[in-house]
């Protein structure tokens, strides 16, 4: 529960996390809010930048977690999300902790989730989740299990869950199963009330904007992404984390307010407004 006088210090440390928000980038690709919001409260992040505790942050995931098709490691998601948070949160120690490794699929990656992500006792694991099995497969039954269970013994060690979903790609798009992960994971989140960042949805609104245009958005294989892609993604990721833990901060404050209120979100037909301005 946060008390008075951690809201106070939590929402000055988030003023910081907005007002720099985009600062990473000179020409950062931008999502409409309702598409970037995670809507599952992140409990324990929350409660650590209330007191000023270290944040770690474990992004476990296949290839592009591990950072393929970027030009040195450095340029990976995992890399650049870590920078987008400390110039967010400077009074904050954060480390994202890059577990990714290329080809994996959803059974290799559940044996190791307990020597990854648990071992390590991150506030928050970001497991990137779905791409490989629906290369490899159509049916995902067994899929669905393996994620519901890793998903479960994340939240029963105590860390934040958030799954990020497939990349939007033209080899994805070409399998069949891709639409069907896509709801799987959706529904996986919303029922185990953890985060959802809904990368397809916000690399097809780039494509679909031209946004990253004339820096390609995914490389000649047809599947990874690109050091432009993966800074946005970074910078999108970790605007839609502030925003999170901002806006369910204030509401435990304020508990007649619902997260959208808190953050100064409208509902999905209206916009919000620049967080730079809070």
């Amino acid at each position: 529960m946060i008390n008075a006088l951690g809201a106070s210090r939590l929402g000055a440390v988030l003023f910081v996390a907005v007002a720099v928000s985009g600062a990473a980038l000179a020409d950062p690709a931008t999502t409409p809010p309702a598409l970037l919001a995670i809507d599952a409260v992140l409990d324990r992040a929350i409660a650590g930048l209330k007191v000023g505790t270290p944040l770690t942050i474990d992004a476990m995931g296949s290839s592009s977690t591990e950072g393929k098709g970027a030009s040195a490691p450095a340029m990976s998601y995992p890399s650049r999300l870590e920078q987008e948070l400390k110039d967010r949160f400077p009074a904050t120690e954060i480390r994202v902790i890059n577990h990714g490794v290329g080809g994996q699929d959803v059974p290799e990656e559940l044996i190791r989730l307990d020597r990854d992500a648990i071992a390590v006792h991150p506030d928050l694991v970001i497991w990137q989740v779905g791409t490989n099995a629906v290369l490899r497969r159509d049916d995902l039954s067994a899929d669905e299990q393996l994620i519901r269970r890793g998903v479960d013994s994340i939240k029963e060690h105590g860390s934040d869950v958030v799954l990020m979903d497939l990349q939007y790609a033209p080899r994805v798009l070409a399998r069949p199963a891709w639409a069907e992960m896509e709801r799987l994971i959706a529904d996986i989140a919303r029922e185990a009330h953890v985060g959802l960042f809904r990368r397809f949805e916000i690399m097809r609104e780039w494509d679909r904007t031209r946004q990253l245009s004339p820096a390609p958005m995914i490389g000649p294989d047809g599947l990874h992404m690109t050091d432009a892609s993966y800074a946005c993604l970074a910078n999108q990721l970790a605007e839609a984390l502030a925003w999170n833990w901002w806006s369910h901060a204030k509401l435990a404050a304020s508990p007649r307010r619902s997260p959208e209120q808190a953050a100064g979100i409208q509902d999905s037909r209206g916009g919000r407004g620049d967080s730079r301005q809070r």
